[in-house]
């Protein structure tokens, strides 16, 4: 590191999505993966990056990620002792918080202990975060994409940078189309039902080339197929933005979750269920069930698809 970057801790782990109040075990990797667009703030900086061990290989090879920490003891201990310019804590875990109120930095954004409450609090630019993420319906009256929230957490403004990937995928170009079926256990009515899949397939075979999703439990697998995509067509999932990222054509299906959260992007296209909900009433509940998503008939999806053309 030279003297003239700024060293930059970024806590990402997963375990709580940026705008859901949601606390989890397991790390949502689309979660994680969609913040590397912050990285574009901090290009010539010495960035380090906490995360869960399932998302290593979304980060590692990162052109701006000096260095990539997994989370555990030794790191946590490690952090302890040093010193940063700013430390980013995107969050909202009140073991994670009270970590980055004992780390030492010049600078905090993101989301912090309170030692009253022993719940996450807010620094000073993350209150709209927090607050669309706590408050019952907050989200109606909200009019930014998930982007645009993320860089207000950090003062800044986002101008249509995209999410970074620094792994090389080495397949080529197989398929016109590849269908990513899976979405995560917190959401699972997001998912398009199976049988809706299978009409789509018959209503393309003929037409287009098309794969479904492989390598589920191996992300670089996984990368390296949808490589293999011309347009990936899929559920509101990790695959939407990795797809993006890669350059691929991206017709993402939606129902209960908000496509006005997406960031605008050219590679981009959704496919909104009729019966969709307009505002984030729901968004997150398990109570939700997939009769939106049942809604959306594969005609539809299919007329997109030839609509936008996979050349």
């Amino acid at each position: 590191m030279n003297n003239k970057q700024h060293k930059i801790l970024i806590i990402k782990l997963g375990y709580c999505e940026t705008l859901l109040s949601v606390v989890r075990q397991s790390c949502s990797l689309g979660d994680v993966f969609r913040t590397t667009a912050v990285l574009h703030l901090f290009k010539n900086d010495h960035v380090t990056w906490l995360t869960d061990a399932a998302a290593v290989p979304l980060l590692e090879g990162n052109p701006y990620i000096a260095r990539l920490l997994t989370f555990d003891t030794l790191s946590v201990l490690q952090l302890e002792g040093e010193r940063f310019d700013k430390v980013i804590n995107l969050e909202k875990v009140p073991g994670i918080c009270s970590l980055v109120n004992r780390i030492n930095a010049w600078s905090k954004y993101g989301f912090r202990f309170d030692e009253e409450t022993g719940m996450a609090e807010a620094y000073e630019r993350a209150h709209e975060a927090l607050y669309l993420a706590t408050v019952e319906d907050s989200k109606k009256l909200n009019n930014k994409c998930w982007a645009e929230v993320l860089y207000s957490v950090l003062g800044a403004t986002w101008k249509g940078e995209n999410y970074i990937l620094g792994y090389k995928p080495r397949t080529e170009v197989q398929y016109d189309l590849g269908f990513n079926t899976h979405v995560g256990k917190l959401m699972p009515h997001k998912a398009w039902p199976t049988e809706y899949w299978k009409q789509l397939e018959r209503l393309v075979k003929g037409r287009f080339t098309y794969c479904y999703q492989q390598h589920l439990n191996d992300l670089t697998g996984y990368m390296e197929w949808i490589n293999s995509c011309r347009m990936l067509i899929t559920n509101d999932s990790l695959g939407l933005y990795l797809g993006i990222a890669m350059g691929k054509k991206v017709l993402g299906l939606f129902g209960p979750t908000m496509p006005s959260e997406q960031s605008p992007n050219e590679r981009l296209r959704v496919v909104i269920s009729p019966t969709a909900p307009r505002t984030a009433a729901g968004f997150g509940d398990d109570a939700v069930d997939d009769s939106c998503m049942r809604d959306l008939p594969p005609q539809m999806v299919f007329d997109a698809i030839t609509d936008w053309g996979v050349d």
